[in-house]
């Protein structure tokens, strides 16, 4: 039975079911429908995580489904303009890196002391927006208005920055939380 509070998690079950046609249409060199999409997916993430906090419609499906589809579409758009030599394979590499990082560190904390739950830090929310600036300036400047090259070169730096600097405050955040978590168990 569909239920308004359940808008957040279709929301970004469509921001997933529109990574497909994103790829298809980079891959094609058709940027104006890329753009368009990525657009539609970038509405529906605010427009989800509005909703969510200020109706109180937030979801343990929500806390996966939200960051899934952002990762999906982020890393499949960074692979596909690395695939077509628009971006540098080690940004792409920075990115997927950081993120696998993310996630084994999340499983190996889960496995080896309890739940996890994994709050975005300033920095990580700065370097997904970067990430997503980086992309949606891209596709504007190939599907519609050229941006000087050195306005995409700045962002690429700034994506690097953010992605190796967020990276290191998750490891060094959760390698504490580890260390206590681990010593509180002894002197149990």
């Amino acid at each position: 039975m569909f239920s308004l509070r359940n808008l957040p998690n279709l929301l970004s079950l469509l921001r997933i079911v529109l990574v497909p046609p994103v790829v298809f249409y980079i891959l094609q060199n058709n940027y104006m429908p890329a753009l368009v999409l990525f657009v539609i997916a970038g509405v529906t993430d605010s427009l989800d995580g509005w909703l969510a906090k200020h109706f109180n419609w937030q979801s343990h499906l929500g806390e996966i489904l939200d960051p899934l589809a952002d990762k999906l579409l982020l890393v499949s758009s960074y692979v596909c303009f690395a695939w077509l030599e628009l971006l540098p394979m080690w940004l792409v590499l920075a990115v997927i890196l950081r993120d696998i990082i993310i996630v084994t560190g999340g499983v190996l904390y889960r496995l080896f002391l309890g739940n996890v739950v994994i709050n975005p830090t300033y920095i990580s929310k700065l370097n997904t927006l970067m990430q997503i600036v980086l992309i949606a300036v891209m596709l504007v400047s190939l599907a519609w208005f050229p941006i000087p090259e050195v306005v995409t070169s700045i962002l690429i730096w700034s994506v690097l920055f953010t992605t190796i600097a967020s990276g290191v405050v998750y490891v060094v955040a959760w390698g504490r939380r580890a260390i206590h978590a681990k010593a509180s168990v002894k002197n149990q």
